[in-house]
C-alpha cells in the first residue's frame, strides 16, 4: 500500500518548500561529474510536482539556484544555466497538461539571457493553469529578499508614498517575492543537512522543517508522502498552548 493512503487530505499543507540538496554527491558516490547528479534531480522534480498537484497541494516552491551558488566553478554554474533552459523547453507541455503554473523567485535579471527567456516565455504559457503553482527560487537568498524588500520600502518612505509608521509585517511580506503567495507550511531538506541555508527566512518563521537523508535523485513520490504524514502528526500552535488549539477545533 502507498504512503499516499495514509494522508489526511483535509490537513494537507498547501505550501510544501524544498531545499533540493545533494546532487553533487550522489553524481560523485557513482563517479561521475557534479552535473550528472543535477541531470537526475530533474526525474526528482518531476516526480514531486506531479505528487503534489495529484494530491492537491496549491503551491510547491524548489530552491533550484541560490545567489550563494554563482561563487561555484563557472564549468558547473554555465552547465546548470544549459540544464535548466533544456529542461524547462521539455517539461513546459507537461506542466500544461497537468495544469501547473509555473512562477519564478529571485534575481531573474542576473540569469543567462537565454534562461531567463525560456522561463519566461514558460510561465507566460502556464499563466492560466489552475490546479498547482511550481516556484523556481531562482539567483535567490531570503537575505537577498529581505534587502530588496527594505530598499523598495526605504524609496516609498522617501518618496512620500509611505509612512514609517505605517510599516507592518504585512507591509513587508506584501513587498516580498512571495507577495501573494500563502507561507510555506512545510519546508523540506534533502540529503542529511539540517539547515535552511537562506532559504525562505522571512516566510519560514512559523514553518515545520522536515529533514531527510535522502540525497535529492533518490527523492520519489513515497518520500514527499512521508514528510506529509510526518508534518500531519506535528500539532501547530502558533505561540499558543496545546489546550488553546484543541478547543479551537
Amino acid at each position: 500500500m502507498s504512503l499516499k493512503d495514509k494522508i489526511d487530505i483535509k490537513n494537507l499543507p498547501q505550501h510544501i518548500a524544498i531545499i533540493m540538496d545533494g546532487n553533487g554527491r550522489w553524481a560523485k558516490m557513482r563517479g561521475k561529474h557534479r552535473v550528472f547528479g543535477h541531470e537526475q534531480g530533474v526525474i526528482s522534480v518531476r516526480e514531486t510536482a506531479e505528487a503534489a498537484a495529484e494530491i492537491g497541494v496549491k503551491f510547491l516552491t524548489l530552491y533550484a539556484f541560490s545567489t550563494e551558488n554563482w561563487k561555484r566553478p563557472a564549468t558547473e554554474v554555465e552547465a546548470l544555466m544549459k540544464l535548466l533552459v533544456q529542461t524547462i523547453h521539455q517539461e513546459t507541455k507537461t506542466l500544461t497538461d497537468n495544469d501547473i503554473r509555473l512562477k519564478a523567485i529571485g534575481d531573474l535579471d542576473s540569469l543567462d539571457e537565454n534562461c531567463r527567456k525560456e522561463l519566461i516565455e514558460a510561465m507566460n504559457t502556464t499563466a492560466s493553469n489552475k490546479r498547482m503553482d511550481l516556484v523556481l527560487a531562482l539567483s535567490y537568498s531570503g537575505r537577498w529578499e529581505l534587502t530588496e524588500t527594505f530598499k523598495a520600502l526605504a524609496n516609498k518612505v522617501r518618496s512620500g508614498i509611505l509612512n514609517p509608521d505605517d510599516i507592518t509585517q504585512e507591509v513587508i511580506s506584501n513587498n516580498l517575492n512571495t507577495a501573494g503567495m500563502p507561507e510555506p507550511e512545510l519546508l523540506i531538506r534533502t540529503s542529511g543537512e539540517c539547515r535552511i541555508s537562506n532559504f525562505l527566512i522571512w516566510q519560514s518563521a512559523y514553518t515545520e522543517l522536515y529533514f531527510t537523508s535522502k540525497l535529492w535523485p533518490d527523492f520519489r513520490k513515497e518520500d514527499l508522502y512521508e514528510a506529509i504524514i510526518d508534518y500531519q502528526q506535528r500539532e501547530r500552535r502558533f505561540g499558543k498552548v496545546s489546550e488553546q488549539i484543541k478547543s479551537c477545533r
